[in-house]
């Protein structure tokens, strides 16, 4: 046995979509740094690389007029506030196209992998994060230990390439020397904003083998043990207990409004002490008979004292009572195998009443109801 209940603890099922939304409220969300760092490092070379000529430009723009004043420009605190702040604007034009790339890649990188989640709960400050003792396990846990040999791991990476970007551009970087000034310095920074796309490029493959591990640390953090599910669907559905409860408040209100219709019934019909179904019909309104209730045992002597109290006629004819009782619900028609023997019964109470105005003939008492073989039943509901 407690084997079993180990074994049980086990966390080895698949987070639950409750549990996964519970998590996101708490703002526990799989992310990856390094896909964030990947993204950031490739839009800011790529904005360096695509926009460096405009930004020299308005570099160059705001040199040339604030070196070449007059006399009467610098000694003029107007002017020169006025410059100043034409040299604060231009600047921030410059900056703001890569800028933009900037907060469009800090924004996407996050999201790109967990989706756009904010919980109040994860910026909530926890004591627990101040325990020093906590920390220390945290930092020679086995996690902190994964973590190091991913460090050396992206170091050796970005080594090896930035090896490999030296080698490959030795012979352009070489050639310099033999340039004029104004084409060695145009050289040189292609040569390096071609090096650091490339280089911010080699990120990709770390963020590529960080990415999954993430989603495989994220899905175990989340799995389930049984009885972890057990406990899900007792606060999600509820205990059985109160499960079972609700289920007989509900059997009592469904025989409540039950009862109710009994006393539009027209003719009741009884086995006579275990079953007792309650139809009605009619003839202008209706296409086939309905039964507005049916019950056994307490439920049927409810039903023939109700019958009673409303002068409802009370046939006893156990085959087709059991007929009625296992073959329809109720506020369901008949099943037309039933219509003959309905009818029978139907044609004696109708006339009944025809009788009991002064019109017509006593009728004779349906005793022998025709009911097909396949819906005959017993008492337990097995077919005769």
């Amino acid at each position: 046995m407690a084997e079993e209940e180990d074994s049980s603890q086990e966390k080895t099922e698949e987070a639950s979509s409750r549990k996964i939304e519970k998590a996101r409220e708490e703002g526990q969300v799989p992310r990856s740094r390094d896909l964030t760092t990947t993204a950031v490092l490739l839009l800011a070379a790529i904005g360096l690389y695509a926009f460096a000529g405009f930004m020299g430009e308005k570099i160059i723009g705001i040199t040339r007029v604030s070196f070449i004043l007059t006399r009467e420009a610098i000694y003029d605190p107007s002017t020169m506030i006025s410059l100043l702040a034409r040299g604060i604007y231009d600047g921030l034009m410059s900056m703001a196209p890569l800028m933009t790339l900037l907060i469009i890649a800090s924004i996407v990188g996050p999201i790109a992998l967990g989706g756009w989640n904010f919980s109040g709960k994860a910026v909530e400050p926890k004591l627990s994060r101040m325990d020093p003792m906590a920390g220390l396990k945290r930092m020679f846990s086995v996690k902190s230990l994964i973590e190091l040999f991913k460090s050396i791991g992206k170091v050796l990476v970005i080594l090896l390439a930035t090896v490999w970007l030296l080698k490959y551009f030795a012979q352009d970087m070489f050639r310099l020397v033999d340039e004029s000034i104004h084409s060695s310095i145009v050289h040189s920074l292609d040569i390096s904003l071609l090096a650091t796309i490339a280089l911010a490029a080699t990120t990709i493959v770390i963020a590529a083998i960080d990415v999954p591990i993430q989603l495989f640390e994220y899905n175990k953090k989340l799995k389930m043990s049984r009885q972890d599910q057990k406990d899900e669907s007792k606060d999600t559905d509820g205990k059985p207990e109160v499960k079972g409860r609700i289920r007989q408040l509900q059997r009592e209100i469904a025989q409540r409004r039950m009862m109710s219709n009994v006393p539009e019934a027209d003719v009741i019909i009884t086995n006579p002490t275990h079953f007792s179904v309650a139809l009605r019909y009619d003839p202008e309104t209706m296409a086939t008979p309905v039964m507005l209730a049916k019950g056994g045992d307490h439920t049927a002597l409810k039903i023939r004292e109700i019958a009673k109290a409303h002068n409802i006629e009370i046939i006893e004819s156990p085959v087709l009572a059991r007929a009625i009782f296992y073959t329809t619900d109720i506020d369901d028609e008949i099943p037309a195998g039933l219509y003959l023997a309905i009818a029978q019964v139907l044609a004696y109470v109708f006339q009944l009443r025809l009788y009991r105005k002064g019109r017509g003939e006593r009728p004779k008492y349906p005793r022998n109801v025709k009911v097909p073989s396949d819906m005959r039943f017993n008492t337990s509901g097995k077919p005769e």
